[in-house]
């Protein structure tokens, strides 16, 4: 043993290739991101600006570990439960709803940004050809829906802005990764043919929402059967794989596959057989791994900036900021100019449009135009160049144009992130409590449905008749204050000897699944939305939980 010890000592200074000194750097690094993550909260600054930040800052201290951001594990590994978590957590009602504009924003902008970049920046760019302009401008075209998400929910924009930009992130990175792989497929072959890219990019897309609903299917027929708590996290842990690696195995749309997948799962979730305890278990593993998958993927991202820069040492730097300026400036500039003509010509031209809303706001609009950050989806593209084409020669331009998407990433995180709560301070937009009315709506409704079944549950034997009437109390106590928009309370158990107890766990709970088939139907009817019953859903959750103890 102690012959084992000592080898074990000996190998540690040296262990994965780190000498001692590196240990220390690495543990510096670890400390660092801590501190970046607790300044988010005291700051109230989101945290992937921070993380970005800092991990530029981090990519310069000498002695720090050259960590390599491999495209393909971004890709593999990062994006689907990404992708997956986003959708799952979304609104059905509230997508389709935003159809048009989503649709419009996914699709349409993401075609115009791509064409828009690619002739600025085959333009103005020296020895930048046009289908290698092509690949930047697919590259940079599309919102991650990473940094969309946290950002835009961290500082509260109006639902149905966040519906929109959250919606429009999850599809248009399908979209904009099927141009970029036209794109990069004609630098590398040659060739290009505009009826194959189209046929390639509606085959891709529709394919990959086929595989995710047939993924859908099967994964909600597995686990309705299921009812052990590990098991069932881990296959949801699983399920955006399981939908996303068939896909781009057949050549399809892995990202469409994983956010339908996500949206099918989230929409179906109530069906399955799943015990509270599953439930908030799963919530609560699904939380912190996207918030490990952030934290890493924007210290990856802004560490790789040095590397970045010395891969163009024969460009000057006054050459280099002047083309990183160009770029982002057409990425921000397209989509202000996209943005205010589709919302506002249709206003004019419908007369439907302009009845039902005769005076749209412009604020709105522009914190829709002003919400387009890119992220580690646009840099995993760019790192994912080949680099070679089919001749043998290097792809042209490919430092550049992983420069120039950093740069655009920086300046879209950094400068409308940073700036969106001014905007939402100077506009004095303020959500219009449409949450806060729902989840008020859906709290009278669970306590209603509770009431009608005490009625029908009251002459059964185990339902004792002071036991029966302080839940009626509770209920229409509970009723009232939830009209008067106040914060529900305790749930009043009983706490009595074990038959009692025994008796009153059943009839809580008999109520408790009256609530959420009520929350359930609200839901279907499309009269509340899925983070609203969610939000309910948890309350009752907990509520059975405590009932054990």
């Amino acid at each position: 043993m102690a012959c084992q010890t000592a080898t074990m000592d000996s190998l540690g200074p040296t262990f994965a290739g780190l000498t001692t000194g590196s240990e220390w750097v690495v543990l510096s690094v670890l400390v660092a991101l801590a501190v970046l993550v607790v300044s988010s909260s005291f700051t109230h600054v989101p945290y992937p600006i921070w993380l970005l930040l800092g991990g530029l800052a981090i990519g310069f201290i000498p002695g720090v570990p050259n960590v390599v951001l491999d495209p393909e594990l971004v890709f593999l590994i990062a994006l689907p439960p990404l992708l997956y978590s986003a959708a799952f957590f979304s609104s059905l009602r509230d997508l389709r709803a935003s159809t048009r504009p989503i649709s419009m924003l996914a699709v349409g902008l993401v075609l115009v940004t791509t064409v828009v970049v690619a002739v600025v920046a085959h333009a103005l760019i020296d020895d930048l050809s046009w289908a290698t302009a092509f690949v930047l401008g697919a590259v940079v075209s599309p919102t991650d829906p990473l940094a969309v998400t946290t950002i835009a929910r961290r500082l509260g924009l109006p639902r149905n802005v966040l519906t929109v930009v959250e919606g429009e992130a999850l599809v248009n990175d399908a979209v904009a990764l099927i141009i970029y792989r036209t794109a990069v497929v004609a630098v590398v072959s040659g060739s290009f043919s505009l009826a194959e890219a189209g046929l390639d990019f509606v085959v891709s897309a529709v394919g990959g929402i086929a595989v995710g609903l047939v993924v859908g299917w099967v994964v909600t027929q597995l686990r309705s059967r299921l009812d052990d708590a590990p098991t069932e996290i881990t296959i949801s842990l699983m399920t955006a794989y399981f939908a996303y690696l068939p896909a781009v195995a057949l050549d399809l749309s892995g990202v469409l596959a994983a956010v339908t997948v996500g949206i099918y799962l989230g929409w179906n979730a109530p069906r399955l057989v799943t015990s509270p305890q599953t439930r908030m278990q799963t919530y609560a593993v699904w939380e912190i791994l996207v918030f490990v998958l952030n934290v890493l993927l924007f210290v990856l991202l802004g560490s790789q900036f040095e590397d970045v820069l010395n891969s163009l040492s024969g460009y000057s730097t006054t050459t280099l900021i002047g083309y990183a300026a160009l770029v982002s400036g057409a990425v921000i500039v397209v989509r202000l100019l996209y943005v205010f003509p589709f919302v506002y010509l249709p206003e004019y031209l419908f007369r439907r449009r302009r009845e039902r809303d005769p005076d749209p706001s412009w604020q709105l609009p522009l914190l829709v135009a002003w919400s387009g950050m890119r992220g580690a989806v646009s840099l995993a593209a760019a790192l994912a160049i080949p680099l070679q084409t089919d001749a043998g020669a290097p792809f042209p331009g490919r430092e550049l144009i992983i420069f120039l998407t950093f740069c655009v990433i920086l300046a879209t995180l950094v400068l409308q992130g940073l700036t969106m709560p001014r905007l939402i301070r100077a506009f004095d937009i303020e959500d219009d409590g449409a949450d806060e009315r729902e989840e008020a709506r859906a709290r009278i409704a669970a306590a209603e449905a509770a009431l009608n079944r005490m009625d029908e549950l009251y002459d059964e034997d185990w339902v004792r008749e002071d036991t029966a009437e302080r839940m009626r109390g509770l209920y229409d106590w509970r009723r009232r204050r939830f009209a008067a928009r106040i914060d529900d309370g305790d749930d009043g158990d009983d706490g009595d000897y074990e038959e009692r107890s025994a008796d009153f766990r059943r009839l809580r709970r008999e109520l408790l699944d009256a609530e959420r088939r009520a929350l359930v139907e609200l839901r279907n009817r499309g009269a509340i939305n899925d983070q609203v019953m969610r939000r309910v859903q948890q309350d009752l959750d907990l509520e059975d939980s405590r009932l054990e103890s």
